[in-house]
């Protein structure tokens, strides 16, 4: 690692010098975070709009749905994590709309999503799975582009490794509170530096949502059901952030517990999502059977 960077992943042989997180554009600084963030939404309603073409259905439809979906996702990423963070709110609560400085749960972002669609599909009178199966194709893809906000902030990483793709960052980038014990307890000093050697969280979880989507690009074809796709899409999704989650040191916790809400609630999604698939399934075999 070079002497005095921001940023190594130690046994890749990459280094940055210096990791800048904004811009600034006639004295206004622009975060890369919501740069990231907004390439995400974009490429995402591309790949949604690709899939419906590809259906025959009207790509205009998931624009226009996509001009209340991003305002009220980002609302719900919000809600989810004040809600759960409140101990950081609760005496200043004027901070809970300082979305620059980050605070949003892709959770919060998703129950926005849906429920904004099952709205949106009932006005317009279209299906709501059929939209869904698309929409999902765009989600995941945003999320994969999206995961990279969080290495510009340096969050949304995980506790000690010195595994192949450990990260070490410069403590002083680092938020205090999500530096844990067993981090300081490795903590490395090079040259009056100190860093933390990191589980790199967001990337594991960029790199299985790339996985994820390759699955669904290649299962779409192969769907029986309205709806397959999104099912496909939380337990693919769930599966990996279950297991991604309980490394990051950045958990929201349910109310008195040491119990990470999006683990537990992607380990409730993958057991609804294997449960719908499974009886869906079989009751259309069933009903070919019987024919």
């Amino acid at each position: 690692m070079t002497e005095g960077a921001d940023v190594s992943f130690v046994h890749l042989g990459i280094t940055i010098e210096h990791l800048r997180n904004s811009i600034s554009i006639g004295g206004f600084k622009i975060a890369f975070y919501g740069m990231i963030i907004g390439i995400g939404m974009l490429a995402g309603l591309y790949m949604a709009q690709r899939d419906a073409r590809r259906r025959g259905q009207d790509p205009e439809l998931y624009l226009d749905f996509a001009l209340y979906a991003i305002i009220f996702s980002i609302i719900g990423a919000r809600l989810y994590y004040v809600i759960f963070d409140w101990d950081l709110y609760k005496d200043n609560p004027i901070e809970i709309f300082n979305l620059r400085a980050g605070g949003l749960a892709i959770y919060g972002g998703i129950i926005g999503a849906v429920l904004t669609l099952i709205v949106f599909t009932k006005i317009r009178k279209v299906s709501f799975f059929s939209m869904a199966d698309s929409g999902c194709i765009g989600l995941i893809t945003g999320q994969i582009i999206g995961r990279w906000g969080n290495f510009f902030n340096c969050e949304a990483f995980g506790g000690y490794t010195d595994s192949f793709l450990a990260m070490r960052l410069k403590m002083s980038l680092v938020n205090p509170s999500m530096i844990s014990q067993e981090l300081l307890d490795h903590k490395i000093v090079e040259n009056g530096v100190e860093y933390i050697q990191v589980h790199p969280t967001f990337l594991y979880e960029s790199l299985w949502n790339l996985g994820v989507l390759i699955f669904l690009l290649w299962y779409r074809k192969r769907k029986k059901f309205d709806g397959e796709i999104l099912w496909m899409y939380l337990l693919g999704y769930g599966l990996g952030r279950a297991w991604i989650e309980g490394l990051r040191t950045d958990q929201l916790l349910f109310f008195g517990t040491g119990i990470p809400v999006s683990q537990a609630l992607s380990m409730v999604l993958v057991a609804a999502a294997s449960a719908v698939i499974i009886w869906k399934r079989s009751k259309l075999k069933t009903g070919i059977k019987g024919e």
